[in-house]
């Protein structure tokens, strides 16, 4: 902190009590944590200024203290901050940082007046406020109001006066549904003359749909909200019922600790609803990969890590990601801290990559049936319960008939099956098995002498592929038969599925994983499967008879597995398929020896392949290993006598079988949607040296950072622990963090105007007291998101005129006082919204799957090879709310008017001023269509002023001067006289858009009436709320 010499003696401009949190923390922050803060690794001379005691009690290495209360001739830090030699000056010239002369004046008082040292204002309990006394006592509306004007008149301003009432029944209905006022109640509220007349207006609107939805826009920011995934492909993803969820909440005003506390760990409530279930897709909402070759561990855990981030920024404020590397440099929070929230999430069976070749939904996901989809589920599943008791009554009253029965002797082992190949020879590039049964070689597999005659031996590389041997679903029970001889540990025996990764393991296999035989059944890894292991190796370099059967129950119990023609102890990985393990839209062959980038039975062989469409039981797989020695197992016997001797059960079974096989087709017409779920052990969390996935550092347990507030022993350990930890009223950020988003809603800069940031690097509050009279409101209200909204609109602070005065503007150009209401360019989706709502052509269904209205040709083709299907009909004007956002190639008319890509959580938008925007407004076919639609409401009017009038109020909410009607009369006979030479323009202007052209109408008229209406679109006043 090169500077100057400090005149510290000049205090003219110095407040009169230097407050450590409002004026030294900020400067200490800025240009000393850096070295001398938090983070350990990176602190100088083992100085610590963000801590009391070590700032003011550390004996230096130098010597003497840094702070010494009361004496700025032996606080070093003084000394140091004002020295011009270069070797002693702090911060070093090198930094290139400084301090003013102001500054350093203001370190001097504080030192001065004994150095109080607090602690950062937003890591304190908020604390209700008095209202502070004002002289203007007529003018408050509300609590709000005394605060603000307490300030103005402190400074010795006043209130502008209040806005008009078509202004303000503009601005309010904007700001609480995203929708203008239409004329009809523009004209209603301006000849209601009760005194309550605008909070008639006010609960109106906040009981509208459109409060729901425009509330959702701002939360889908927030939510990092795409209806894909993201990455290079970037495809589609169903998460649409989600944000359906998110209006619906919003309407219904969910207190917004319940708000919060189901997106977080609805799954975790008591007997959780589907609503409370579907809520945690907030976690899901992340972008996901799908491409080949990537470590699925290492965006697992980029996953994780985003939620923690969206966890910090969403609901306290703070930059937690950057703490993943390093404790952070600026806010008490360790790199421990950070891995302890991530502890919270990391316990969620999913992976780090999701299916290329299938559509099916990153998993955990949750089925969303409609009625009568969900009334077949629950019939099929109370029918499915019952036939499986019949079936295990008829099991146990059977037993005593077999005991009579039973024999020593097995039955007659019938082989019959589908796929039986020995491996002998290739014919060419053909391997001839059974019933002219072909496979096809892959890369030339090698043939070897094997365990009977020869065998075939693989790289890795190699294998072969069967395209007409029958495909399992998960109710078919089946079984495999195949002698192997491994060179590895780990490799591909025998599948049927497309990838791992890139397929989510769809389809089943049988396979080494570590020397350990597993057999697999998934319709997407790793949580709707089933996985079983063998808890022995099997050797390696010897031939080893294996084997695995399928009971078509989709439990791990109906999995099997064998060696040398025992059963195997085996350990249950997975246990939670529930779909289908076929593939929709793709033939995928039986493939033996190989996979699609994957683990091949490098270096080993196979033998001897049979492969049965029925279970095998114990003493047939006995048989074909060859081992005529095994013991009989009764239960096996047992299950044979009931599958061939007892025709009850037999009937009983095959009832079950119908019954599942029927619940299987159903839910393949049933769409699912990510949601959170607990593993039944919790994944272990580790510090991730450098944030790297695999530098795995000290264990750490859920836990959240002591210095916002230490998570009470009586609390879980887990999502639901924390979101309860999150909304306690103790808890000094959250209803802050809130509130405060809601008061940039209104006003375009938040009482803290770093919304994401409420640490020591962020923005002091312009009102701190106001600040925390709405905190703690809002948690007494139960918080009510309702009730907030308004009363922060019925405020006279929010009801004031926004035309500021030559002595406002020079007082406060940024409207930071608030002495005037606010001035603010719309949203994307307000603009666009509007356009459509003016014109007539917005279509105000609510909720349903995303639509993709009007955009330039070739954006998506350019970008990933996938055609754009634009919608059609009324669809095409749907709330903006629900256009598909797609991740790599946003809708551009919305990115030109700074919708943000939704790649991570975002408090607050940009607000820019481009030509592009202006060129949108003017040609985009959406705004041109909606011209040519205002325009025919236009014509309706008898006189061409009147016709002006109605367009102009109808976006501006106020009638325009005689010299903007003017300007506009002029427009009006410059465009109808060059239309009326050119039909055709007028034509081709008219045609724009999908809806059709009314015949019978005069085009010039028509056309020059549109370029009217086209430049109202484009008017400030049309895009702004003021």
């Amino acid at each position: 902190m090169g500077c100057g010499r400090a005149s510290h003696t000049d205090h003219a401009a110095l407040p009169e009590v230097v407050d450590y949190n409002f004026h030294i923390r900020p400067i200490l922050s800025d240009r000393c944590y850096a070295c001398h803060g938090p983070d350990a690794n990176a602190r100088q001379a083992d100085l610590r200024l963000d801590e009391e005691s070590t700032a003011k009690q550390t004996k230096l290495i130098s010597g003497g203290y840094a702070i010494v209360p009361g004496n700025l001739k032996k606080s070093r830090l003084y000394s140091r901050i004002r020295s011009e030699d270069a070797e002693f000056q702090m911060p070093p010239p090198e930094s290139n940082l400084s301090l003013s002369d102001h500054e350093i004046a203001m370190i001097a008082r504080w030192i001065d007046q004994g150095a109080e040292w607090k602690p950062h204002w937003s890591f304190l309990v908020p604390t209700y406020s008095d209202l502070p006394t004002v002289e203007q006592s007529d003018w408050p509306n509300n609590a709000i109001d005394y605060f603000i004007l307490s300030n103005l008149e402190q400074q010795g301003f006043t209130p502008s006066p209040e806005a008009t009432r078509s202004t303000i029944l503009r601005r309010v209905t904007l700001d609480l549904t995203g929708l203008p006022p239409t004329l009809e109640q523009l004209d209603a509220f301006l000849s209601d003359t009760s005194s309550n007349a605008y909070e008639k207006v006010v609960d109106r609107l906040l009981d509208s749909p459109a409060y729901g939805e425009h509330m959702a826009s701002a939360w889908l920011d927030i939510a990092r909200y795409a209806d894909t995934h993201g990455y290079q492909n970037d495809r589609d993803r169903y998460v649409w019922p989600w944000r359906d969820w998110v209006v619906s909440a919003y309407n219904q005003n969910l207190p917004f600790n319940e708000f919060g506390t189901w997106q977080l760990a609805g799954d975790l409530l008591p007997d959780a609803t589907l609503e409370q279930r579907l809520a945690t897709t907030f976690n899901r909402n992340h972008r996901q990969t799908n491409e080949g070759g990537s470590i699925e561990e290492e965006f697992r855990t980029e996953y994780v890590a985003d939620r923690v981030n969206t966890l910090g920024t969403a609901f306290m404020g703070l930059t937690l990601e950057c703490a993943r590397c390093h404790d952070h440099k600026y806010d008490p929070i360790t790199q421990g801290n950070y891995y302890g929230l991530f502890a919270f999430f990391n316990s969620v069976d999913e992976s780090g990559q999701t299916s290329h070749f299938t559509d099916a939904v990153p998993v955990p996901a949750m089925d969303l049936p409609n009625p009568d989809q969900d009334d077949e589920l629950d019939r099929l599943a109370r029918e499915i319960k019952a036939a499986e008791r019949a079936v295990l009554d008829l099991t146990e009253a059977s037993r005593a008939r077999f005991e009579s029965w039973s024999s020593s002797v097995p039955p007659g082992f019938q082989s019959s099956p589908i796929l039986r190949c020995e491996f002998e020879s290739l014919n060419g590039e053909t391997l001839q098995c059974n019933g002219n049964k072909r496979g096809e070689a892959v890369f030339s597999p090698t043939v070897v002498p094997g365990h009977t005659g020869n065998a075939m031996a693989f790289d890795g590389e190699s294998g072969f592929l069967f395209t007409d041997v029958q495909e399992f679903e998960r109710t078919t029970p089946f079984s495999v038969s195949i002698w192997i001889n491994p060179g590895e540990e780990t490799g591909l025996i025998i599948h049927r599925t497309q990838a791992a990764l890139d397929a989510g393991s769809r389809g089943w296999e049988l396979a080494l994983d570590r020397g350990h035989l597993v057999a697999q059944l998934a319709h997407m890894w790793p949580e709707n499967s089933v996985r079983i292991q063998t808890t022995a190796t099997v050797p390696l370099e010897d031939w080893t008879h294996v084997a695995m059967t399928y009971d078509g129950s989709s439990r791990a119990s109906g999995l099997r597995l064998y060696i040398d023609g025992l059963p195997a102890e085996v350990e249950v990985i997975r246990d939670g398929l529930t779909r289908h393990i076929t593939y929709d839209t793709m033939e995928v062959p039986l493939q033996i020896g190989y996979r699609f980038r994957d683990s091949g039975l490098r270096d080993g062989a196979v033998d001897e392949l049979e492969l049965y469409n029925r279970l095998l039981y114990g003493f047939e797989i006995a048989r074909l290993a060859g081992n005529q020695d095994a013991p009989l197992d009764s239960e096996d016997l047992f299950r044979w006598y009931l599958a061939h001797e007892v025709v009850p059960w037999q009937r009983s079974h095959a009832i079950l079988q119908d019954l599942r096989e029927e619940e299987n087709t159903l839910l393949k017409g049933i769409p699912e949607i990510m949601v959170m779920q607990e593993m039944h052990a919790p994944r272990l969390a580790y510090v991730l040296e450098r944030g790297q996935y695999d530098a795995l550092g000290a264990q750490v347990d859920a836990h959240t950072p002591e210095a916002i507030l230490p998570l009470p022993d009586d609390l879980p350990r887990n999502r639901l622990g924390l979101a309860e930890w999150l909304f306690s009223p103790e808890h000094p950020l959250t209803a802050r963090v809130a509130v405060n988003r809601h008061w940039q809603k209104y006003f375009g800069t938040g009482i803290v105007s770093t919304p994401e940031d409420f640490g020591r690097q962020g923005a002091l509050p312009s009102f701190p007291e106001l600040l925390d009279y709405l905190a703690t409101t809002f948690i007494e209200s139960g918080w009510d998101i309702k009730a907030m909204q308004r009363l922060i609109v019925t405020s006279a602070t929010y009801r004031q005129r926004s035309e500021p005065t030559a002595e406002l503007l020079a007082f406060d150009p940024g409207n930071e006082q608030l002495a005037r209401g606010p001035r603010l360019r719309l949203s994307a989706e307000m603009i666009r919204d509007q356009a459509l709502a003016v014109s007539g052509l917005l279509d105000q269904t609510l909720g349903g799957p995303p639509v993709k209205p009007y955009q330039p040709e070739g954006l998506w083709e350019e970008k990933s090879g996938i055609q754009y299907d634009q919608s059609s009909g009324r669809d095409l004007y749907r709330r903006t709310l629900y256009t598909f956002f797609k991740r790599t190639s946003p809708p551009p008319s919305l990115i030109t008017f700074d919708m943000p890509t939704r790649a991570q959580c975002v408090l607050r938008r940009q607000r820019t001023a481009t030509p592009m925007q202006a060129l949108v407004l003017l040609n985009d076919p959406q705004y041109v269509e909606a011209a040519r639609h205002l325009s025919a409401r236009m014509l309706k009017e008898g006189t061409l002023e009147g016709q002006i009038e109605l367009g102009f109020r109808a976006l501006t909410g106020r009638s325009p001067t005689p010299p903007e009607t003017q300007t506009l009369k002029a427009l009006y006979r410059e465009q109808f006289e060059l239309f009326s030479r050119n039909p055709e323009s007028a034509r081709q202007l008219l045609e724009i858009g999908e809806s059709p052209l009314e015949q019978g109408s005069n085009l010039a008229q028509w056309a020059a009436h549109t370029m009217i209406a086209s430049t109202l679109l484009s008017f400030d006043e049309s895009i702004e709320k003021y």
